[in-house]
């Protein structure tokens, strides 16, 4: 039986057309879509338990993987199948969780899949702009329960003009690239990267992708009319008490909002949090706290976060006791770990990152293999956030996705400040030692520090800054430099990162509806207030970047040679540069581009360098026609010398000896001897003998009445040979 297919189309401004189409694949899933751009194709599925979880939240589940048979292409290594989601497909799944996620309700606790699957891959789409709408149509389609259809787009700004899900090879020219998640009606994530832009000409991108945004929500609810729309499934509310609520916000609003305005450290606020807590507790019965005590929390937890807001709105106070435009205090320092080749300690308040910068040659560039892109990063950053740096004790998992997150932030952050022609492989490490408000930012400001104190010649200096919002509709307030408290607490946390000339990187979580872009333009203005505050603290530890790597640090030298002398400096069976290497102690790499040797001379001692150069300079020596030479005797020969060109150590060749004068020369000591450095003119190749010709006597002034000696006459040569031919016949004649 072939299946009804549905399907709605979305036409892009510039006419390239999205379709969405369900019916056909994967139909036991709550919901699956086929969204198809070009040649890509993405098929997204969500399932939901019918049952709620026993946890006290949202176990979602994004989950997004580019198939390689979708480029026609094998994975690698040895089992040849896909294995462990690669960095930039976690980064997609944080991109369509964030936005997705607010949007399911509060008391929704059962275990929900989402799965997108780049099926087909077209070589002028990026698929990961497809995969917020592809997620959002599923659910749209499926019963589970939703608050309103959302999408993803890119937008990039490519010679002053805002295009909606640039090609990749658009995004070479452009001067943003952003990723924006939104609903019909609130803008609500934002991620990417700029050229040092304004906070305005970032405000005009959101609101551009934005429309596009809309079209793409409608054509979701279209389809599913078309389709007819499922009734939500009923699920188990959570337990609500008005009573008890407000019981607990008469017992702890006042004392919370009292303690949030001591503006203590973080460690006394959570003990005296936690006194208020255990003295409401205290007032209930054994049996009230095993029936009621999960609601107590959540409604002590309530009139916590409730006073915290009050106390900001109301008295422009804050949880530490800054006002909204402080800065909590910075110290900063460099050079800190001697055999690192750079590092810096980047202290904000209870926020600490320690980064460290390795430099290295292009063999230990990132690797990027994937269905839809393959190449290397020269430049990139690797952030760790331990369990200490909170005062936790937990197990480690490996890398989790948030760490990979915001390292990427930090990285876009960074790169663009990193010169285009640094000969390194550059590596930076944050480690976070300790963590209360936006430890990202203090890994893009240690890293500044790093790379300059390792002499990597930065562009200019980059800082980052965290900001909140708390908004009750009527008033707001901005925050500037969050803690983790009111990372929790507020409507809008936005990190952004850029130099005294303009924004580099941006991340933003939106959590309230209908944000006003007069909102978003004050606080991004505020943003760089604190921002600029932070670079000086910057500038002011480490002005410019070293001048030099330190001299524990390897310095690199490239060159390049003809393509023709690859061969031989690496030698047969790589003998020539591995015995080179281990003479000169250096590390020596060669890429072939361009029919060109492109050689990577890696070391710590100049001198080994230098005589890398040397072997270098001497095997793809070629002397010029008529050009002159000083040359050193390194051998005597009955028919002449063997001499040496000076710039080209290695290099020899013969001095015949009827070119040492113009006279005859019948013992070649008697012009020139053993370690002699003389002139030689070089005329190519010689085509009677096919070698080098060289010559002293060609400088030399020619005596006066000199004659050339006729030359030989082979045709009198061949004569006298068929001659002696002629008599041996005549004599086998007589023989016989």
């Amino acid at each position: 039986m072939i299946p009804k297919v549905f399907k709605e189309t979305i036409t892009l401004s510039d006419g390239r057309t999205i379709t969405v189409e369900t019916g056909k694949l994967a139909k036991q899933a709550d919901g699956s879509v086929v969204v198809k751009m070009g040649d890509a194709m993405l098929l997204a599925t969500v399932v939901s338990s019918k049952t709620a979880s026993p946890v006290d939240f949202l176990p979602l589940t994004v989950d997004y993987r580019e198939k390689f048979a979708a480029a026609g292409r094998y994975p690698g290594g040895f089992f040849k199948r896909e294995a462990r989601p690669s960095t930039e497909e976690i980064l997609t799944m944080r991109l369509v969780d964030r936005v997705l996620r607010p949007l399911f309700p509060k008391d929704y606790h059962s275990e929900t899949q989402v799965m997108i699957q780049l099926m087909s891959h077209d070589e002028d789409v990026m698929p990961d702009a497809l995969a917020g709408l592809a997620a959002s149509a599923s659910i749209a389609l499926s019963d589970i329960p939703f608050e309103t259809p959302i999408s993803e787009v890119r937008v990039g700004r490519v010679n002053g003009e805002l295009i909606i899900n640039p090609t990749r090879e658009q995004l070479l020219e452009a001067d943003i690239d952003m990723m924006v998640g939104a609903s019909a009606d609130s803008v609500m994530m934002v991620e990417g990267e700029m050229d040092e832009i304004s906070e305005e000409e970032m405000a005009d991108a959101i609101k551009f992708a934005h429309e596009a945004i809309k079209d793409q929500c409608a054509a979701q609810v279209k389809l599913v009319e078309q389709v007819g729309k499922k009734e939500t499934r009923a699920y188990d509310l959570a337990e609500e008490d008005e009573d008890l609520e407000a019981k607990i916000h008469e017992l702890a609003y006042q004392k919370c909002y009292d303690i949030a305005k001591k503006g203590t450290s973080k460690h006394e606020r959570s003990e005296a949090f936690a006194e208020v807590k255990e003295e409401i507790l205290a007032g209930f019965t054994e049996e009230e706290l095993e029936e009621k005590g999960a609601l107590i929390s959540k409604y002590y937890n309530k009139a916590q976060k409730e006073a915290v807001r009050n106390l900001t709105l109301n008295e422009g106070l804050r949880l530490d006791g800054r006002k909204t435009t402080d800065i909590r205090p910075i110290w900063c320092e460099i050079d800190y770990l001697p055999s690192t080749h750079g590092s810096a300690i980047f202290t904000r308040g209870e926020t600490q990152a320690l980064a460290t910068v390795t430099l290295g040659t292009s063999r230990e560039a990132n690797m990027v293999d994937l269905p839809t892109y393959q190449g290397e990063e020269t430049f990139y950053l690797h952030y760790n956030f331990p369990p200490f740096s909170t005062g936790e004790a937990r197990p480690l998992r490996g890398t989790s996705r948030r760490e990979i997150g915001h390292g990427n932030l930090a990285q876009r952050a960074l790169k663009g400040m990193v010169p285009e022609d640094c000969p390194y492989t550059v590596r930076v490490v944050s480690e976070i030692l300790e963590s209360n408000g936006s430890s990202s930012m203090a890994t893009v400001c240690a890293g500044t520090m790093a790379l300059m104190d390792a002499g990597i010649q930065m562009k200019k200096p980059v800082s980052g800054i965290a900001m909140g919002l708390i908004s009750d509709g009527e008033k707001f307030a901005v925050l500037s430099d969050i803690l983790g408290d009111e990372d929790h607490l507020g409507d809008m946390d936005f990190k952004v990162t850029g130099t005294a000339d303009g924004i580099t990187a941006c991340q933003m979580d939106i959590k309230i509806k209908g944000l006003s872009y007069e909102i978003l333009v004050s606080a991004l203005k505020q943003s760089k207030d604190g921002r600029l505050h932070i670079l000086q603290k910057l500038v002011d530890t480490i002005a410019e970047p070293n001048a030099d790597v330190k001299p524990h640090a390897p310095k690199m030298v490239t060159v390049t040679i003809p393509g023709e002398f690859i061969g031989a400096l690496i030698g047969p069976g790589g003998k020539v540069i591995q015995e080179l290497q281990k003479e000169t102690k250096t590390t020596i790499v060669i890429n072939e581009v361009d029919e060109q040797g492109m050689v990577e001379i890696l070391g710590t001692d100049q001198e080994g360098i230098d005589k890398v150069l040397e072997k270098i300079k001497s095997i793809t020596f070629t002397p010029v026609k008529g050009e002159t030479y000083e040359v050193k005797v390194i051998k005597i020969l009955d028919f002449g010398a063997v001499v040496e060109y000076l710039e080209a150590p290695g290099n020899e060749v013969l001095l015949h000896v009827s070119e040492l004068a113009w006279k005859r020369t019948d013992n070649v000591t008697d012009v020139v001897n053993l370690g002699d450095i003389i002139k030689v003119k070089y005329f190519g190749i010689d085509p009677k003998t096919r070698k080098e010709k060289v010559s002293l006597k060609a400088l030399l002034e020619k005596p006066e009445g000199y004659v050339a000696r006729p030359p030989r006459d082979n045709n009198r040569g061949r004569d006298n040979r068929h001659r002696g031919d002629n008599r041996r016949n005549d004599r086998r004649s007589r023989d016989n």
